[in-house]
Parts: structure tokens; sequence; C-alpha cells
């Protein structure tokens, strides 16, 4: 698939049905009408979806791949179920979202991940598959994926827990700048979009993690072979009994350190119950 491509009316009407049918899904949790899954009779009590995107013709990435990949393999050594995508065009990334909603309301720990461009548009936030090629701000809508409709969705199921970690502020390479088009035009981009993401409420039951701070921005980090945030990231997330608020704020206090306070992770969390990614000898988070 060509990645500098527009999404076409075909498309459009394909990602909304799509999402129609993950909302369905997800809501099915409330009435007990589950989908049956062909691929197994019983679904893992932890999932993750670990998504890095780093192949965008406009502003490609260094360390997306690499950060999903170390995730994905740091998760599945504690016993998660991963599904792990690279490179995700539209429908890609629509389609590991569907799939993932589908076990989604069996399982009791929800985790999702991205690493990747996300941008905000008229307070909403936007994760970009690496085929987005936007001209104008009302163009982010039609070729990202509304990162919180997805997590409201995630809300609604009663039971288990949400985390969603987004590394995914960095700045945005279409807001007031050139781009090269599909027919290697240069294009003057329409629009004022604010840096990084928006504040993102969290829904009773989920935590919803950022690399840095609303409207902020994180570093891909050139030099290293993961994101600052990333890095940090996985230094912590398999300390026994270490609970899931301690451990972001070791992350914070790590990259605010490491970048001279430049980028400072944000969290934001409904969180009831306690959590650890992976509990201490005794079984529990100390």
């Amino acid at each position: 698939m060509n990645a500098s491509r527009m999404v076409s009316s075909e498309e459009s009407v394909d990602r909304r049905s799509v999402l129609g049918a993950i909302a369905a899904t997800i809501a099915g949790a409330a009435t007990g009408a589950l989908p049956r899954l062909a691929a197994a009779a019983r679904d893992p009590e932890r999932i993750a979806l670990v998504i890095g995107n780093a192949a965008y013709k406009a502003a490609p990435l260094k360390n997306p791949i690499n950060d999903a990949k170390a995730v994905a393999a740091r998760l599945r050594a504690m016993g998660y179920a991963v599904g792990l995508h690279e490179d995700t065009s539209l429908r890609e990334l629509i389609e590991g979202l569907r799939e993932f909603s589908l076990r989604a309301p069996r399982a009791r720990v929800r985790l999702v991940f991205y690493a990747g461009h996300g941008v905000q548009w008229r307070g909403r936030n936007f994760l970009l598959p690496v085929d987005a090629n936007p001209q104008t701000e009302d163009d982010i809508a039609r070729q990202g994926v509304d990162v919180g409709a997805f997590v409201e969705r995630l809300g609604a199921i009663a039971h288990g827990i949400n985390v969603v970690v987004l590394d995914a502020c960095r700045v945005n390479p279409f807001a007031g700048g050139v781009i090269v088009g599909p027919d290697g035009r240069r294009l003057k981009f329409r629009g004022s979009t604010p840096p990084g993401l928006a504040a993102l409420d969290a829904p009773m039951g989920t935590m919803i993690a950022f690399s840095t701070s609303p409207n902020g921005v994180a570093l891909d980090n050139p030099a290293g072979s993961h994101s600052v945030y990333t890095k940090y990231l996985l230094e912590h997330l398999d300390t026994p009994g270490l609970p899931i608020e301690q451990l972001f704020k070791r992350v914070r206090v790590g990259v605010a350190e490491a970048t001279a306070r430049v980028q400072v992770p944000w969290e934001s969390s409904s969180l009831t119950a306690d959590f650890c990614f992976r509990p201490s000898p005794q079984g529990d988070c100390r």
C-alpha cells in the first residue's frame, strides 16, 4: 500500500463500519452478549495490544518498532497474550483494535501500548497510521483513529482494568509546515493544531499514561535504541510487586531527569483496585 496516498471514500465508510463493530463488541460486555471466538475456546486473563508505527513518509521515526518489540517481549515474558503490530496502515490499525476488542470483555487486564505519531484535533486525540497524509486539519479525523473514543468503549466494560500507554506525543509533522504530496509537489499544511496530545480523562477502571504532559512534545531519542519514555518504562515494567502508580512515578522521575524536565510524563487514572504488572513472590502488590 502506498504510504502517501489519501484515504478513499470507500475506506472512510469501511473505517466507520469497523469502528461501529468495535463499539458493539465492547458494549456486549454489559449484557453478556459476547462474541464467539473461533481462535480459542477460552481467552487469557491478561491481554495486550502493542503497536509501533515508524515508517511515515512525511516524518519517519527511528524507535517505535524497537519500542513495540521490546514492550511486547517483556509482556509475553510476564504471561500476557500479546498482539504485536508494526507500521500499520489505517485498515491494519483499525483491524488490530477490532481484534483486541473481541477479546477485551473476557479479560481481567487489558493493556494497549502505542508508539508512533499522534496528534490532536479539536480537543480529540488521534493515532496516525503510516499511510496518513493529511493536507488539512479536517483530514486528521478521517485518516487517524480517535483514541479517546476507543478508551471510552473500553471503560464501558464493568470488570477488570484498562491500561493505555501512549508514547505518541511527538512533534506534529503536519502542523504549520510544508509536506511532500504523493505526486512530489510540496504542499503547505493548512492549520494550527497544537503540539502533542490533549488531556484525556480516564473512565472508571482505567489508567492512561502519556509520555509527556498535555500539549507537550516527547523525544524519539534518535541517538538511542528506544525513546526516552519507553527506555524507563522497560526499566521498571517487570519489577515484582511494584504498584502501577509507583511504576509510572518512577518513569516520570527518570524521564524528567534525563531530559532536564523538558519532557515530563503524565497520567490520568480512575483505577479503583491495586494492580502491578508482575506480582510479588507472595502474589500481590507491595
